[in-house]
C-alpha cells in the first residue's frame, strides 16, 4: 500500500474517535437523560441515539472502509464481501430498533410522529439503507448475477453508500440539537449548560469521524488491489500463504514508476469488477 503510515494514523484516529463517540452518547443518556429501558418512557427513547450512533454511524463507517484494511487483503474477495454485508446488516438492525424505540415512545407519550425534518430525512435514510443492503446482497453475493449488472451498479452502490453515511451523520446532528432544545428548560439550550456543551462536543466528534471515514474511503491509492494482483504479489513476496502481503504490495508502486499509478489502478480494478 502507498502511504501505509498515514493510512494507519488516520485509521487509528477514526477508530478512537468512533469509540469516544459511543462513550459520549452512553454518558449522555445514562448521566443526563435517565438511563436505558424498554418501558415506553424516556429511557426507551434513549435507545434511539445510542443505537443510531453506535450502529448506524460508527459500525456503518467501519463497513465502508473494511476493504481498505491491507491486512484483510489476505482474505478472499468473497470473504470480504460477507464481512462488509454482515457489518451493514448489523448496522441496519440497530437503526430499525432505534426507529421502533422512538415511535414507541412517541405513541406512549401522545407525541406526534414524523413532523420534523430530522424524522423525514432519518426515515428516508433507513429505507434507502434497506434498499442498498438488499440490492448489494442480490448483485454481489448471488453468484449467477451477470457481470455487466455488477459493473453498471457499482458506481451507484459506492456513491449511495457515501451519501447515506453522510446523511445519517447530518440526521444525528439535527436529532441531538432537537433533543437539547426540547429537553433543556432551566437553564435553556441557548444558555449553554454543561449538558449542552457535552452534547455539542459529541456532535463535533461525529463530524470528525465522518470526515476521517470519507477520507479513507475516497483515496484511490488505498483501494484494495484485485485478487489476481494480490496473488501475483504474494508469490513474488516469497510466500504462497499470504503472510507477506504487506511488503509485497510495495512492489505495485515500484512497478508503476514511469507510468501513471492511477492507470495501473484503473486496469486492475476493471479486471476485478469483471471477475467478481
Amino acid at each position: 500500500m502507498e502511504y501505509y503510515k498515514p493510512f494507519l494514523v488516520i485509521l487509528s484516529c477514526a477508530v478512537v474517535v468512533g469509540i469516544i463517540s459511543i462513550i459520549f452518547v452512553l454518558r449522555w443518556v445514562l448521566y443526563y437523560q435517565g438511563g436505558l429501558a424498554w418501558n415506553g418512557g424516556l429511557a426507551e427513547f434513549n435507545w434511539h441515539p445510542v443505537l443510531n450512533i453506535s450502529g448506524f454511524i460508527v459500525l456503518q463507517g467501519l463497513a465502508i472502509i473494511v476493504y481498505r484494511l491491507p491486512w484483510s487483503w489476505r482474505c478472499s474477495k468473497l470473504t470480504m464481501k460477507l464481512i462488509h454485508a454482515s457489518l451493514n446488516l448489523v448496522a441496519f438492525i440497530f437503526a430499525v430498533v432505534a426507529t421502533v424505540a422512538v415511535f414507541d415512545f412517541h405513541n406512549a407519550a401522545k407525541i406526534p410522529n414524523m413532523y420534523s425534518l430530522h424524522s423525514w430525512v432519518g426515515l428516508a435514510a433507513v429505507i434507502q439503507y434497506c434498499l442498498q443492503l438488499v440490492l448489494g446482497v442480490g448483485l454481489y453475493l448471488v453468484p449467477f448475477m451477470p457481470v455487466s449488472w455488477k459493473m453498471a451498479f457499482m458506481p451507484i452502490h459506492v456513491y449511495s453508500g457515501l451519501i447515506l453515511f453522510s446523511s445519517v451523520i447530518a440526521v444525528a446532528l439535527m436529532g441531538i440539537t432537537e433533543k437539547l432544545i426540547f429537553s433543556l428548560n432551566n437553564p435553556k439550550y441557548k444558555d449553554l449548560p454543561p449538558e449542552a456543551v457535552f452534547v455539542n462536543i459529541l456532535g463535533l466528534l461525529l463530524v470528525v469521524y465522518g470526515a476521517l471515514i470519507l477520507w479513507i474511503a475516497t483515496r484511490q491509492s488505498w483501494k484494495r488491489p484485485n485478487d489476481q494482483t494480490l496473488h501475483s504479489l504474494n508469490s513474488d513476496g516469497g510466500g504462497e500463504d499470504g503472510t507477506k502481503v504487506g511488503p509485497a504490495l510495495s512492489q505495485l508502486s515500484d512497478a508503476a514508476e514511469g507510468e501513471d499509478f492511477g492507470e495501473v489502478r484503473k486496469r486492475s480494478n476493471k479486471y476485478d469488477d469483471q471477475v467478481n
